[in-house]
């Protein structure tokens, strides 16, 4: 308990560290007709959403990219890879676009399944992606979570052998928010792609301090990191993601689409975009995230109900102290919520929503 309130204080001083009086003018910086379907009044906190939608330079850019629509997007995906390489330090030849993270996941599959065998990923992890693997020939392996429910790492690596031709890493993991120390990651990546694949999805590295490890790339021919637009970004239905990798690799991913970097829309590039170039935005949904995730521990820590340190936008919390119905208890107020991603201590995860949204979701549990 005393990490955990550490951790809380800590999280509380970086958000007074940005301003408050900052925060309270981007606390609505959007009609919310614009954040939210009007024919859909639920408070959706199931997929890790941004509620706060894209950011406003992207929504004028992607409506202003609609009138040019009709022709293909060359131009405008030639400079969004020469942008999404700046900032990750590496050249154009080591990004793919793809439709999402979700088609990058899906061409390493697809990838790691030409050789047959055998992959490794925690029991408890982003996995939806894995569902063509039967299809595809290729065995799912699983390893359990540490008790803390942090990735095994050291469980991975004495997984491997000769069958295994992939091992998925998702840092932040989700659903626990839980995140790999990168001195840790880093050791455990060159040591198991001298043997293996190493895929790390970082859809969620933009909700930490931590560095990304797609500057490993260049000189490891097997780690491939996949990036989305989905979260921070707040372009989900844009389905805008890429991979990172090391430029033999990029070449040997980009032979199982029919158009390399052709999957992603104008609309979805321009947002992208714009996306990249609006700091501002990225640093105020940073700050209100982590201040409504502080202010949702508390009050769910209120209740009786764990919860795990989170590094992301969602939170892994235990329902097995909690003495109501949980998912009825949102369904009668009108949220929507995931599931039990682990029966033995019944572990469910939230999103991060708004202020609003939050103090509605913890009034329901009351």
């Amino acid at each position: 308990m005393s990490n955990r309130r550490n951790w809380l204080k800590q999280v509380g001083l970086g958000v007074v560290g940005l301003g408050l009086g900052q925060i309270e003018t981007f606390a609505n910086p959007i009609p919310n007709y614009f954040v939210s379907n009007p024919n859909d009044t639920r408070i959706l906190l199931r997929s890790n959403e941004n509620p706060y939608g894209p950011s406003p330079l992207a929504r004028t850019a992607m409506t202003e990219s609609i009138n040019i629509s009709n022709r293909y997007g060359w131009t405008q995906t030639s400079e969004l890879i020469t942008l999404i390489a700046k900032k990750n330090n590496v050249a154009e030849k080591n990004i793919l676009l793809g439709a999402g993270s979700t088609e990058i996941l899906d061409l390493a599959l697809q990838f790691t399944a030409l050789k047959k065998g055998t992959f490794i990923l925690a029991e408890t992890t982003y996995d939806y992606w894995t569902s063509p693997a039967k299809t595809l020939g290729i065995k799912k392996i699983t390893i359990p979570l540490t008790a803390d429910k942090r990735l095994n790492l050291t469980a991975m690596l004495k997984a491997i052998d000769s069958d295994t031709k992939m091992i998925y890493i998702c840092n932040p993991n989700n659903p626990t928010g839980t995140i790999c120390e990168r001195d840790e990651l880093v050791s455990f990546i060159q040591e198991a792609s001298k043997k293996v694949i190493v895929l790390v999805d970082e859809a969620y590295i933009d909700f930490t301090n931590q560095q990304s490890l797609s500057n490993l790339v260049i000189e490891n021919k097997n780690l491939i990191v996949a990036k989305t637009f989905s979260k921070m970004y707040g372009l989900a239905g844009g389905r805008i993601g890429y991979a990172v990798a090391n430029e033999s690799t990029i070449y040997e991913l980009s032979q199982l689409q029919s158009w390399p970097n052709g999957s992603v829309s104008v609309v979805s590039t321009a947002g992208a975009l714009a996306s990249l170039k609006d700091e501002n935005f990225k640093k105020e949904v940073y700050s209100l995230n982590e201040k409504v995730k502080k202010y949702t521990i508390e009050q769910l820590e209120h209740l009786n109900i764990t919860c795990i340190p989170s590094h992301s936008n969602f939170i892994y919390f235990s329902l097995s102290n909690y003495k109501k119905d949980f998912f009825e208890q949102l369904e009668k107020n009108n949220i929507v919520g995931t599931k039990i991603y682990e029966e033995q201590g019944k572990w469910s995860r939230i999103t991060v929503g708004t202020m609003q949204e939050m103090e509605m979701f913890i009034n329901a549990l009351r």
